[in-house]
């Protein structure tokens, strides 16, 4: 069960970041490929058991990736151009971090591997810093630009806290954060497009 419910997340988030790749969302699509990315990795870990590279896509995917892109979503819609090329960059060292970092300790089951378990501090901090940035990101522009757009920026704060759940919940019960994975990826499409 827990496998299709996260490839049932990794499908919606798949389909959502199409629907904003064609609107010339970039950054928020890519937010949500890299919740699809995390959701198939949640997949696959469930269905055949974790190994080092279904970790690796779930770590880049979930932890490096998902919240840093948003927040560059939310800071270009809200007119900070200097947010692209930070993204790329960080983007590509995210991406290098990943295929770099050592991946030490034994994978064996169905559950989520703890990040602690199997890396060395710096992608955690890396990790811990871009999520905490892309967070403060999205919720600081909902905020601020609430008045203009009171039902979207409400969906995206909504959202934020939904993925919070999912991140927790991978720990514990991953048919939950499955479920959450998939509202929060609906939640943050709906705020991204409602005007």
């Amino acid at each position: 069960m827990n496998a299709l419910l996260s490839f049932a997340a990794a499908l919606v988030s798949l389909r959502l970041a199409g629907r904003l790749l064609s609107e010339r969302r970039i950054a928020w699509a890519g937010g949500l490929l890299a919740f699809a990315g995390a959701a198939a990795a949640m997949a696959w870990g469930a269905a055949h058991g974790w190994d080092e590279a279904a970790f690796r896509v779930y770590y880049l995917c979930g932890a490096l990736l998902s919240a840093p892109l948003l927040g560059v979503g939310s800071l270009t819609l809200a007119g900070r151009r200097a947010a692209a090329p930070i993204g790329l960059v960080y983007t590509g060292l995210a991406l290098g971090l990943a295929l770099a970092m050592p991946v030490h300790g034994g994978f064996g089951s169905q559950h989520v591997p703890h990040a602690q378990d199997h890396l060395d501090a710096l992608p955690r901090a890396v990790a811990i810093a871009g999520s905490a940035l892309g967070t403060l990101a999205v919720v600081t522009v909902a905020v601020t630009t609430l008045r203009r757009r009171p039902v979207g920026n409400a969906l995206l704060v909504a959202a934020v806290a939904v993925a919070a759940a999912a991140s927790a919940l991978t720990q514990t019960a991953v048919a939950a954060a499955a479920l959450c994975f998939a509202l929060a990826a609906g939640l943050l499409y709906a705020g991204a497009v409602r005007r």
